[in-house]
């Protein structure tokens, strides 16, 4: 019994096998004409593929379009922190470039000040009261570092001022734009080739004209604008040829005794940051490397 079933599936096996292969022959012929539920499965298909195909194209193309926005946006965010990096790495060099300008401009005053015995220091505070900006500013030195009263203070552009008074560690310095009577200073006016210099006193701050005021002029001497003004060093306090600054204009003072000239600061007083710190030295003579005849006289 289980033989006769066994070839009885056989059998149909292999009447299906030779039913699906002549069904494949049959419609395989070109010329054949559809039958009605050949008509009807294709008809249907065609329908649904028309209804369903361009809303799926939408919703495929949607998400698509979701995709490109979120790969947009990523790419967008890392140009933009690119940029951000960009920007940043400009800012740090041109920052390093005005660095190295201001650093190449204070090793060139600090070598033409070897014979002052400069000390570097950093500006550390300021009174941010516009009244007061321009009277005192406190660096990081003090007299731990050889700093004392009346020191002169400059830039690499020139004076700006003198010490005050120190602690140890720190010191205070009274600007040239000081409105301290007190604030004093002995000034020459270089006189052009061949003319002698012009002396004179730095007395004051004219905060309109951004000017320091050099009084106690004779009358009878010709000023010029543009005519460079330095340190005499007849105080006993300031180095000798110390630059100042440079003539504005000149005017007669209110009795008309003397005159009055205006000095634009070499220094920029508004903006300072490292200065240095000079003393005066005294010229000593080498006895060993003296003349015989000039020892004698």
């Amino acid at each position: 019994m289980p033989q006769f079933f066994l070839n009885k599936r056989l059998i149909l096996l292999l009447v299906s096998i030779i039913f699906l292969v002549a069904l494949i022959g049959y419609s395989l012929k070109e010329d054949r004409q559809l039958t009605w539920p050949e008509q009807f499965v294709k008809d249907s298909t065609g329908l649904f593929q028309t209804v369903f195909h361009k809303p799926a194209q939408y919703v495929a193309g949607f998400f698509e379009n979701v995709g490109d926005l979120k790969n947009t946006y990523e790419e967008n965010k890392l140009l933009k922190s690119k940029i951000d990096e960009h920007m940043k790495i400009e800012t740090e060099l041109q920052e390093l470039k005005r660095d190295n300008v201001k650093l190449r401009a204070e090793l060139g005053a600090e070598e033409s000040l070897r014979k002052y015995n400069p000390i570097v220091a950093t500006l550390i505070a300021r009174n941010p009261d516009p009244g007061r900006w321009f009277d005192l500013i406190t660096i990081d030195k003090g007299s731990q570092h050889g700093i004392q009263k009346d020191m002169a203070v400059i830039t690499d552009k020139g004076l700006i001022g003198k010490i005050k008074n120190t602690s140890k560690f720190n010191s205070t310095v009274q600007l040239l734009s000081s409105p301290d009577r007190k604030n004093r200073i002995a000034a020459e006016i270089q006189g052009k080739e061949g003319q002698p210099n012009i002396f004179g006193l730095i007395e004051g701050y004219d905060e309109k004209k951004k000017a320091l005021l050099l009084k106690k002029i004779e009358s009878d001497v010709k000023i010029e604008k543009g005519q460079k003004v330095v340190t005499s060093g007849s105080s006993g306090i300031f180095p000798e040829g110390l630059v100042i600054g440079e003539v504005m204009e000149v005017e007669p003072d209110s009795y008309g005794l003397s005159q009055m000239a205006y000095i634009k600061p070499e220094a920029d007083l508004y903006d300072i940051d490292r200065v240095f710190v000079t003393e005066r030295v005294k010229e000593t003579i080498d006895i060993d490397n003296m003349d015989p005849e000039e020892e004698e006289e």
